[in-house]
């Protein structure tokens, strides 16, 4: 694709209400042209705000009909370790949406085995075990073993955060793909969380970011200053595969705005 050959992302700015659709149509063209080369696409998708207005779009017309989904094999990037049910839960979005129509196979629904988990008296740890394990036998990896995902759609923290990956995080040294991370005590949901480890942004065939607010801009801003993904995790999704959906208050810090 064109975007493996920019040296920095794809950066488009809208307004708040075109955000939803713009990214529903990039997923949509994304995945039909995965099924299309390889006959299979897999994408990790996020929570936040924005996921709602996304999966609506999604399993709307026209976009519902462009996207063979039988052949689309949905994963989270990160979730709260709550139940399904939970309004904490980064599934409950997409959960609800289909609540009106299934246009996803339950079958390739690949949410974190954290009800599982809760059942088993288990935590994070083993909920991160078993999801790096079902990614193994169903994701293709590069040569370090990390999933080539398709697609991962990713949000903004207020802090610059993304996936579950917060600055400062041990979650860098862990050499899975899939991280339990213990909560947070600076930013609300104070929840322990599981995530893919941030590297896999890098080996994505495609990533979108997602960002609306002026709670985001500051963040935003720096994160195109200074390369230390570890100090602002956004950064790791300054690539050359990425495109950035951001609203005019997101934006606002950017370079040459």
């Amino acid at each position: 694709m064109a975007e493996a050959r920019r040296a920095l992302p794809d950066v488009q700015v809208l307004r708040p209400e075109e955000l939803a659709w713009a990214a529903a149509e990039r997923i949509a063209a994304t995945l039909a042209e995965a099924v299309a080369v390889r006959g299979v696409a897999h994408w990790a998708t996020t929570g936040g705000s924005a996921a709602p207005g996304i999966y609506r779009a999604l399993g709307a017309r026209p976009l519902t009909e462009r996207v063979p989904w039988d052949r689309v094999h949905t994963w989270w990037g990160d979730d709260r370790f709550v139940p399904r049910d939970d309004p904490l839960s980064n599934v409950l979005p997409l959960a609800t949406v289909l609540l009106g129509g299934t246009w996803i196979p339950a079958a390739n629904l690949h949410p974190w085995p954290i009800p599982e988990a809760l059942a088993a008296g288990l935590g994070p740890e083993a909920t991160a075990v078993r999801y790096a394990a079902e990614l193994a036998a169903l994701v293709p990896s590069d040569a370090a073993g990390t999933p080539v995902f398709d697609l991962v759609l990713v949000g903004v923290g207020p802090d610059g955060h993304l996936l579950s990956v917060f600055p400062g995080s041990a979650a860098w040294d862990e050499p899975s793909s899939c991280v339990a991370v213990p909560a947070p005590a600076h930013i609300e949901p104070h929840v322990a969380r599981v995530t893919l480890h941030p590297r896999v942004l890098a080996a994505a065939r495609s990533v979108l970011v997602v960002a609306a607010g002026a709670s985001k801009a500051a963040n935003l801003g720096r994160a195109w200053m200074g390369d230390d993904a570890r100090e602002l995790p956004v950064r790791a999704a300054r690539l050359g595969t990425a495109t950035w959906l951001l609203d005019d208050a997101a934006a606002a810090e950017l370079p040459g705005r």
